[in-house]
C-alpha cells in the first residue's frame, strides 16, 4: 500500500464529491448542491481561510479533510480547527484517517498554531478510538444557536 497525503487539486473535484456525498450520507445530513459547490470553491480560493488534503492510496483518492486557522483570545497564535475528516468505507483501518490528522497537525505546527481541535458525534464510536489516541477528549460541551 502506498499512501500519499497531499494538497487538494481541482483535478480532485470528481473524486472528492463521491467522498462527500458519501460524508455527508455518513452523517445522516444534506446540504443543497449550492453549499456543496460553494464549499469546494473556498478551498481554491486564496482568499477564504480553507485548506484541504486528500489521501491517496496507489493513486486514488480515499479520504479528504479540511480545516482552518482561526484567532483566539487565550492564546498568541491561532488554533487549527480541523472541520471534515472522512475515508471511504473500504479503506479505513488503513492508518489514512491517522496520516490526515498528521498532515494537518503537521501544517499546523508550520504556522506555530498553538493547537489542532475538532469534534465529532458521540455516536461516532470507530472515529472517537482513532482520536482518543491523539489526546484526551476536551472537558467542554458545545452548545449551538441555529440561525438560519
Amino acid at each position: 500500500m502506498n499512501l500519499n497525503i497531499r494538497e487538494i487539486e481541482i483535478t480532485d473535484k470528481d473524486r472528492w464529491l463521491e467522498l462527500w456525498s458519501g460524508y455527508l450520507i455518513f452523517y445522516k445530513a444534506s446540504l443543497p448542491e449550492s453549499q456543496t459547490n460553494l464549499t469546494w470553491e473556498r478551498l481554491f480560493d486564496a482568499n477564504f481561510n480553507v485548506n484541504g488534503l486528500v489521501a491517496e492510496i496507489d493513486g486514488k483518492v480515499v479520504g479528504f479533510t479540511h480545516f482552518l486557522f482561526r484567532p483566539s483570545t487565550w492564546a498568541k497564535n491561532d488554533y487549527c480547527y480541523l472541520e471534515d475528516l472522512y475515508v471511504d468505507s473500504d479503506t479505513r483501518g488503513k492508518g489514512v484517517g491517522r496520516a490526515l490528522i498528521n498532515a494537518v497537525s503537521e501544517r499546523a505546527q508550520e504556522k506555530s498554531a498553538n493547537r489542532v481541535y475538532w469534534t465529532t458525534q458521540s455516536t461516532n464510536s470507530q472515529a472517537r478510538i482513532l482520536y482518543d489516541s491523539f489526546g484526551y477528549p476536551p472537558e467542554f460541551v458545545q452548545y449551538r444557536i441555529p440561525l438560519n
